[in-house]
């Protein structure tokens, strides 16, 4: 009874919209040696990839089956104006997924209009329509390689960074109380005979001084990998972290072992990262952390912090989400946000990792 409604109207609404995109871009792409192309080009691939991702979305609507993008990202670094819209109608071009997209046109209003017509056949269109627009499997895997190349960049970036910060945090942290500390232990060598009381008071200094220097190293080395984390495993070190925030933190953890220690690391700062912001930016009165594990598609770690706050948390404000998002993309994790305006907010962060058979939580 549904095909028998949707098929039609299904084939009376794509008949014209498949003949128009078609028409519009070839007509574009015509004028493109004589200029006017260049300007119209963009305007007619992006109602091209509209209508069919309006299709992407229909056949996910109908069959349950999602049709991803096949499309190309932009750069981050695409420029405004002329310039711009040049190298968008260039990238357009380049990108094979736009020329799938102008293919199909033709055949959804021949074969895909037919068995829109007729009932029985809608599945079929529907088939089509799948089989043509979802990524092939050279677009998945240039994308993947995409994703590798700039993962990888972003990680050896992290690691540069990191290296600098412990060398920045050692040279004016600990290192300076340990050159103050041998020289005071110079004075009091030398003061020992002449003026113990004095020599007494720079031993007091210097037992201040290298507990500082403990207290500060200890700190770099949770700043590193935290010891709750090695020793007990990333639940209670969540826990701990919770505790430590300056407004309620109300966790629900459920892990069944532990992971390799980079994945338990990244989702650690990840967590902390958002919690600290909830903490300063969110004017939340409460914050719920649930970490929980899902064995389905090889294992997926899973942690969502929901505040109370203001809302209007994004991705683009600011560089500790973008921070976070480079962080879970170097082990294929995912950051999504959550944030109307007047709140709440709700993070996501979700990244593949496997159960340690051999290392199970105390």
């Amino acid at each position: 009874m549904l095909a028998m409604i949707r098929g039609p109207v299904l084939a009376v609404v794509s008949l014209p919209l498949s003949i128009l995109a078609f028409v519009l871009t070839v007509v574009s792409l015509a004028l493109i040696p004589v200029g006017v192309g260049v300007i119209t080009t963009p305007f007619a691939f992006q109602g091209l990839r509209g209508y069919a991702n309006g299709r992407r979305a229909l056949v996910d609507r109908w069959t349950g089956q999602p049709v991803p993008e096949p499309y190309r990202p932009w750069p981050k670094d695409l420029r405004a104006g002329v310039v711009g819209h040049v190298e968008r109608c260039l990238l357009l071009l380049k990108d094979p997924a736009t020329w799938r997209d102008l293919a199909w046109t033709p055949v959804d209003m021949t074969a895909g209009f037919v068995t829109a017509l007729l009932p029985p056949l809608l599945p079929v269109n529907l088939k089509i329509t799948k089989s043509m627009l979802k990524p092939t499997r050279e677009m998945l895997l240039a994308r993947r390689v995409e994703q590798l190349y700039e993962t990888r960049h972003d990680a050896v970036d992290s690691s540069a960074a990191e290296l600098r910060r412990i060398e920045r945090d050692l040279h004016d942290g600990a290192q300076a109380r340990l050159v103050a500390m041998g020289m005071s232990l110079g004075t009091i060598e030398a003061l020992v005979e002449k003026n113990p009381e004095k020599a007494k008071e720079l031993i007091a200094q210097a037992r201040e001084n290298s507990a500082e220097a403990l207290t500060e190293l200890r700190d770099l080395v949770r700043g590193i990998h935290p010891p709750v984390l090695a020793e007990r495993g990333l639940p209670d070190a969540l826990r701990a972290l919770a505790l430590r925030m300056q407004i309620p933190v109300e966790d629900d953890i459920a892990l069944p072992g532990r992971f390799e220690e980079p994945v338990e690391s990244a989702v650690y700062f990840a967590v902390s990262e958002v919690l600290t912001n909830a903490a300063k930016h969110s004017g939340a009165s409460r914050v719920w952390l649930d970490v929980s594990y899902s064995f389905e598609s090889g294992g997926m770690l899973r942690a969502v912090i929901t505040d109370d706050g203001k809302g209007g948390a994004s991705v683009d404000k600011g560089t500790g989400m973008q921070g976070i998002e480079r962080r879970l993309g170097q082990f294929d994790g995912i950051l999504a946000v959550n944030s109307p305006q007047g709140g709440p907010t709700m993070i996501t962060l979700e990244l593949p990792a496997e159960v340690l058979p051999d290392r199970q939580l105390s």
